[in-house]
């Protein structure tokens, strides 16, 4: 251990430790506790691993399996010799070849062993997933569990059909095996997707929905997925299912592993079965949800603005005076080019914040392919302009009113024709995915992720 500042411990007082406790500074003083009864195995036995991790990582790779395995052998030996309660522990030994046992697998007709697809991430790790460039997206890790899971129990706020996308093939083979599929979400901001959960239920998934918008709604995001074996995994976090959280969002979320974290796992599992026999959690019915829905449906256009102000970073500044100085040279079809996650949508609000002020008019045309991003630049636009009414949908069974400040799909628009659309009617138009755009919005931007017209 480094050299012992103020702060707090939770370790096994080891000989060496005594020895620094010894020589602390006058400013410093120890504060000890007696190992208490229920901690002691489990505080002794971490101490022990880590001693054990040391020693055998110290050792030549060509050596370090036979030496670890010698090892464990001695240590267990010796544990049945001092107490002699402990006789039955003696079959615990492992065995003399260096081995791992990574699965068991059914046999096909011809014999062999069926194919068992391993996770990307070992099942002894518990490991954060940030969706970063090189690490598994948290939706294709997920994905990469289901075969092997022998039940799944899901509580996520808001699904959509984008986010179950990826995953329906996989949930579909663990239903049709006999394998059960419980979902937990719930109709708060009016986000999940009717149509989702049919696909779901079509699966043959069980489904609870919460319709409670009030302070005690449900808005835990979890995975469980349950192996008889006992390596069952876990994930927490802050990914709903919908695609920009299962795939590119900045989104964290923990993998816990039940063979290293066991006591997590359980509570989980536990405060699921609770909410799951919860009776104000009502079983799926298309029906019901519609008719529950349907007086709020206009709720999930709508957000309650942060007391902060939206400002751009450093970079984005640049960016925006960028597209400025173009325009003052006379070009208004500008493209804006930047990796997922810098922020594309904050640039366009707070560019249109600028237009805004600077046009006489300020009708704003906003396209992409789809309504989760709509919804999603909307409300930074709203925060970006301070006004929560700003902004109509037209996606999906929404249509504009006025027509003044429009967040459309590419597929509402060539639903129509556009052939009722004035060309000079809007001033700013923003159409994101651009190679996308190029194929089916030709007729609106000719070019460019960002049109501007005056």
């Amino acid at each position: 251990m480094s050299a012992l500042g103020r702060g707090l411990y939770e370790v096994v007082i080891t000989e060496a430790l005594e020895v620094q406790l010894t020589h602390l500074e006058d400013r410093l003083v120890a504060v000890r506790a007696e190992l208490r009864a229920p901690e002691a195995a489990d505080r002794v036995a971490m101490h022990i691993a880590r001693v054990v991790e040391r020693a055998v990582a110290a050792v030549d790779e060509g050596d370090r399996p036979k030496v670890a395995i010698d090892l464990a052998r001695h240590l267990i030996n010796t544990v049945i010799e001092l107490i002699p309660d402990s006789r039955d522990l003696a079959m615990e030994r492992p065995s003399s070849v260096p081995e791992l046992l990574r699965g068991i697998a059914g046999r096909l007709p011809d014999g062999r062993g069926e194919p068992l697809d391993a996770p990307l991430i070992p099942l002894l790790d518990t490991t954060l997933l940030t969706n970063s460039p090189g690490e598994p997206r948290v939706g294709h890790q997920i994905l990469t569990e289901i075969q092997s899971a022998d039940r799944i129990d899901v509580v996520m706020a808001f699904i959509r059909r984008s986010g179950i996308a990826p995953l329906m093939t996989a949930l579909r083979d663990h239903c049709a095996s006999g394998r059960a599929l419980r979902i937990l979400t719930s109709t708060y901001t009016g986000t999940t997707e009717s149509r989702a959960l049919d696909e779901l239920k079509n699966c043959g998934a069980l489904i609870r929905v919460s319709y409670d918008t009030s302070g005690t709604r449900l808005h835990a995001k979890a995975w469980l997925l349950h192996r008889q074996s006992g390596f069952s995994t876990a994930y927490i976090g802050s990914s709903n299912l919908t695609h920009s959280a299962q795939v590119s969002g900045l989104e964290w979320n923990v993998r816990v592993s039940a063979a290293r974290n066991r006591d997590v796992v359980e509570k989980m599992a536990a405060v699921f079965e609770g909410y799951w026999n919860n009776p104000e959690l009502r079983p799926y019915d298309k029906e019901e949800f519609r008719a529950r829905t349907e007086e709020g449906a206009d709720a999930r256009t709508t957000i309650v603005l942060s007391p902060t102000e939206l400002r751009a970073e450093p970079f984005q500044e640049r960016l925006l005076e960028l597209i400025m100085l173009s325009r003052q040279q006379g070009h208004h079809r500008n493209l804006l080019v930047a990796a997922t996650g810098t922020g594309k949508t904050v640039m366009a609000a707070l560019d249109y914040v600028g237009l805004r002020e600077a046009l006489a008019r300020s009708r704003l045309l906003f396209v992409a392919h789809r309504e989760e991003i709509l919804l999603q630049s909307c409300a930074t636009f709203r925060q970006a302009l301070r006004d929560p009414s700003f902004g109509e949908l037209w996606v999906g069974g929404s249509r504009p009113g006025r027509f003044e400040h429009v967040f459309a799909s590419i597929q509402s628009l060539n639903a129509i024709g556009l052939t009722h659309l004035d060309p000079a009617h809007f001033d700013v138009v923003i159409v994101i995915e651009s190679l996308y755009r190029e194929r089916h919005l030709g007729t609106i931007c000719s070019s460019g992720t960002r049109e501007t017209r005056r």
